[in-house]
């Protein structure tokens, strides 16, 4: 594993990023051991670990092959595919996943309808979506600035927060349906000075 993948794991945990444990949560008891999920942006694992161990089988796919070098090492997912989650469609068949996940990459995307289309497109009929979004009132901004005090690099990196209303417009167009939700705080330095709400989801086709 390299020196970046590691840091990815350490900074999570430095930052008390509990998204993973959260979504997990929300959604296991709607799931069984031995059906297929999917975890889109899959980064190094974080969260597809949880569910792995719970018994599911996992399927992964990230932009970065650095990141799914990263899962490989940690032998929790039997196939593993490089793929930009804004390119459609997604290398999968229709009605593939018993679930589709994702946490801590929505918050890039000021747009999700397309990623809902076509996450909804490779879900199973009664299938579940569990994901993570910056969350924000309606009447607040869509999006924030995060210096590079937190992006540990010199660059900015524009983060955008949705509404509930965005999201339940999002998933109605991708015949989904919200069944659970949850906020929390997501803290952006190890000493919890700055943060960010965030907001878990639950969605049934």
């Amino acid at each position: 594993m390299s020196r970046y993948t590691e840091y990815y794991d350490e900074e999570a945990e430095a930052t008390a990023w509990y998204g993973p444990e959260i979504l997990f949560g929300l959604v296991y008891t709607f799931i069984q051991a031995g059906q297929k999920m999917l975890d889109i942006g899959i980064g190094t694992g974080l969260s597809s670990q949880l569910f792995y161990d719970f018994g599911m089988k996992v399927y992964g796919m990230d932009i970065s092959e650095e990141m799914l070098d990263a899962v490989r090492i940690k032998k929790i997912s039997q196939n593993l595919t490089r793929h930009d989650l804004t390119k459609l469609p997604y290398p999968y068949e229709k009605d593939f996943f018993d679930l589709v996940i994702n946490a801590g990459v929505f918050q890039f995307f000021g747009d999700l309808q397309p990623i809902f289309m076509e996450t909804g497109r490779i879900m199973k009929k009664k299938g579940y979506f569990a994901f993570v979004v910056g969350h924000r009132s309606p009447e607040e901004d869509s999006a924030v600035i995060v210096g590079s005090e937190h992006t540990g690099s010199d660059r900015t990196v524009t983060m955008y927060l949705h509404s509930d209303e965005q999201i339940n417009r999002w998933l109605t167009g991708a015949s989904l349906k919200e069944i659970r939700s949850v906020e929390f705080t997501v803290f952006m330095d190890k000493e919890k000075k700055h943060r960010l709400p965030a907001k878990a989801y639950v969605a049934k086709k």
